[in-house]
């Protein structure tokens, strides 16, 4: 049951605001950024950094002031990680997928953030010694809209709401990444009814996506994907793959309480 608006303490939602500020810049910010960007004052911005500063949540540069996500937020995450226990469910079944593939095979669940578009976050990852320009790291984000497993993810997700694409719009990577609602809105149907995705070249040139979803009650907890150069992928064949990630994501689902 979601908590009515009179019992929100308004420092803890700022605070968690300026921290989701920072998170989704990627970077080191300034106070005069996060006061731009969230209409706080100044001053206030700098006592809730200091607040979060004193338990970890943020760090601050001593050479030019400006501030990161802190280690405890990392090691926060971990222990959820932990809990939850998928990471190490899945590895058994990514190991075999990479080695029967031999490609880059990635789990990755959605990020549902009130200030920015659908993310998918990787969570665990399997690759070789192949140097791609597009390996990602555990903890990686990647527009949903683009990706095979983020296609997966918001096409089985719970609460799902498409309209903040009609207001924060869809970046365009390539030629071939999606870019209305209504086009998005007939590729997640499409992925309902075929059970899985593909992301052919919409995140990056020349690389291809095959991804599917690990669903508990019908809903996706997560999304698995094998991903490599456009040209082996094919090779590989995309059938194949697609018939052992569904085989692979029902297994696993079977462990799901």
């Amino acid at each position: 049951m979601s908590e009515t608006p009179s019992v929100i303490i308004n420092s803890v939602d700022r605070a968690m605001d300026i921290l989701l500020y920072i998170y989704n810049t990627g970077g080191e910010v300034s106070i005069t950024s996060i006061s731009q960007a969230l209409g706080i004052y100044k001053s206030t911005v700098y006592r809730t950094l200091a607040t979060l500063e004193n338990k970890g949540f943020v760090e601050q540069n001593p050479d030019n002031g400006r501030y990161t996500l802190g280690m405890r937020l990392y090691t926060m995450g971990l222990s959820i990680g932990d809990k939850l226990g998928l990471q190490k469910l899945v590895k058994p079944y990514t190991r075999q997928l990479h080695e029967e593939f031999r490609e880059a095979v990635n789990v990755s669940i959605i990020e549902k953030n009130p200030l920015d578009v659908y993310k998918s976050v990787i969570i665990w990852k399997e690759e070789g010694n192949q140097i791609l320009r597009f390996n990602l790291e555990v903890g990686s984000r990647n527009d949903c809209h683009c990706a095979g497993v983020g296609k997966c993810l918001i096409a089985f997700g719970e609460d799902i709401d498409l309209s903040i694409y009609e207001e924060r719009g869809m970046t365009v990577y390539t030629d071939k990444t999606i870019r209305t609602l209504d086009e998005l809105k007939r590729e997640l149907e499409k992925i309902r009814i075929q059970g899985y995705a593909v992301d052919d070249e919409e995140w990056e040139e020349g690389l291809t996506c095959v991804a599917a979803p690990i669903l508990r009650r019908g809903v996706a907890v997560a999304a698995i994907s094998v991903s490599g150069p456009t040209q082996r992928i094919r090779q590989a064949s995309v059938p194949k793959i697609v018939q052992r990630l569904k085989a692979v994501c029902n297994e696993i689902a079977k462990s799901l309480v």
